[in-house]
């Protein structure tokens, strides 16, 4: 059997086939060029539709990305039809069918994190702009995509979290209202009138331009610690969390000084310390040494 023969015969069947196949090629090639020109000029539009409604910013992505991905299928379907002619939209559902497990076997985490990001997007909570907590990761919502979602740390860090994260574990939206409650420990000395404490420290608290007095401020006497009668302090003030940060820091202020003109002590707690002392065997009675 002449090997070599045979083996360029392929070739040169092959050759011949692509060069025929190459006005298809260019023809494929230039719709392709084509949707995706489409596909940006279709963004832009809806963007503009979409703009003049109140839909959420995640809603606007979700339809921005469903409009491209329509595009681009229909588009790569005509350049495929043109390139194998015997191609039907039949044919290739059976083709998607037959793949379709093992594609799903393989890509299992970016299916999942696909729809998660639809679902995401779908639902009310967690706009972009909110500030959350999730399995540790606390910051601000930058983007929400198909597959992740862009959270920035509070120290300036970006995290890109996986959509499936964010879908199956529980997210503390802490600006989903524009103001929540705070709280503060305070200690007193045991001799102090807790009564006229607590009226010394609401003052305070109900003096802090941060506070939002109007909600109201609890004070609790929680626990007996070991040097003092602890009050658990709460109150409202802006939900993001610098706007916290600077009212507790304002609280605190106005609490010890309140405090410090009232005469009443803020403990320190007290400390027990053990000494031990080595002594060696020798120096020890005949009382005191071990027994064998």
């Amino acid at each position: 059997m002449n090997y070599i023969g045979t083996l360029r015969d392929q070739l040169q069947s092959m050759g011949k086939g692509f060069i025929e196949a190459l006005p298809s090629i260019a023809i494929a090639l230039f719709i392709i060029l084509l949707t995706w020109i489409i596909a940006r000029f279709a963004v832009r539009i809806s963007d503009m539709i979409v703009g003049r409604t109140e839909i959420r910013t995640s809603l606007k992505n979700l339809v921005d990305t469903v409009v491209k991905l329509t595009i681009w299928v229909i588009g790569l379907f005509i350049a495929a039809v043109v390139v194998m002619p015997e191609l039907t939209f039949a044919s290739l559902l059976a083709g998607l069918g037959i793949g379709a497990v093992a594609i799903g076997f393989a890509f299992q985490d970016i299916f999942e994190n696909f729809f998660a990001g639809i679902l995401i997007m779908l639902r009310e909570k967690m706009q972009i702009g909110d500030v959350i907590e999730c399995e540790g990761i606390t910051g601000k919502v930058e983007h929400i995509t198909l597959r992740e979602t862009h959270v920035r740390k509070l120290s300036g860090e970006l995290t890109v979290v996986p959509n499936s994260i964010l879908f199956k574990n529980p997210v503390e939206i802490l600006t989903d209202v524009e103001q929540r409650r705070h709280d503060v420990v305070v200690g007193v000395s045991y001799d102090t009138n807790l009564d006229h404490a607590a009226d010394v420290i609401r003052r305070a608290v109900e003096g802090v331009d941060l506070v939002l007095a109007s909600k109201g401020v609890d004070i609790f006497a929680q626990e007996f610690n070991s040097s003092s009668v602890d009050f658990l302090v709460r109150w409202w003030a802006g939900a993001a969390p610098r706007a916290g940060w600077e009212s507790k820091d304002k609280v605190v202020r106005a609490i010890k000084a309140a405090l410090d003109e009232e005469g009443i002590e803020i403990p320190f707690p007290y400390v027990t310390h053990t000494f031990k002392e080595t002594v060696p065997i020798s120096q020890l009675g005949e009382s005191s040494k071990p027994t064998p």
